[in-house]
């Protein structure tokens, strides 16, 4: 996975996700849940790939990173709960898949009891 379509695809196949662009600025599409509006995605260009920011417990966040070159601490985000997918095709579309999953679990609308 290396483009913004295919990103923003695999978010797409969640259940109540919608893409929203919502800066002044075409390079950040944002991810979010329809029922809370919280974002657990944010997909944009950046020093020459497609980059992709999710939600991740801070101790897979340590796993991720420590596995994958191209998992590292999120950009203008939370670098303790989020973390950036730097898609440059050397993980696969199952790791990813896996990550943006987590991601939207974490930011789900929570049950009440």
């Amino acid at each position: 996975m290396t483009t913004r379509e295919e990103a923003i695809r695999l978010c797409m196949e969640l259940p109540g996700v919608y893409e929203d662009y919502p800066f002044d600025d075409g390079n950040w599409t944002v991810m979010r849940h329809g029922s809370n509006k919280k974002m657990f995605a944010a997909i944009y260009h950046h020093q020459g790939c497609m980059w992709m920011n999710v939600k991740a417990e801070p101790s897979w966040g340590d796993f991720w990173r420590s596995s994958f070159e191209a998992v590292v601490p999120a950009y203008h985000m939370n670098k303790l709960h989020w973390v950036s997918i730097i898609l440059d095709g050397s993980m696969s579309d199952e790791e990813i898949r896996r990550l943006v999953q987590d991601s939207y679990h974490l930011t789900a609308p929570k049950r009440r009891r």
